[in-house]
């Protein structure tokens, strides 16, 4: 499933990662994959902007701005009980 059509925010430091594997294991929709010892982006849009990720990265080699984008947008509308899963997050 695809959250984020663009507009993103999540940002992966390369430089800075040590290649632990911890972001592949804490993130819900398989972001995340290692390559030559690093994480690198794998499917951008997958990123629902959680910030599981950034909050358990040891180096902090990843920065996401939790709580904006689609994702965000729709549950934010489902927990005020509208039910809007067309909310509006301001990306299109």
């Amino acid at each position: 499933m695809r959250y984020l059509l663009s507009g993103h925010t999540l940002v992966l430091d390369a430089a800075r990662c040590n290649g632990c594997g911890r972001c592949l294991e804490v993130c819900p929709h398989a972001v995340f994959t290692i390559a030559a010892r690093k994480a690198e982006i794998a499917e951008r849009g997958a990123c629902m902007e959680c910030g599981a990720c950034r909050l358990n990265c040891p180096t902090a080699a990843i920065a996401v701005a939790s709580g904006v984008g689609c994702a965000a947008a729709i549950l934010s509308s489902l927990a005020k009980g509208t039910g809007d899963t067309a909310a509006s997050c301001g990306c299109s």
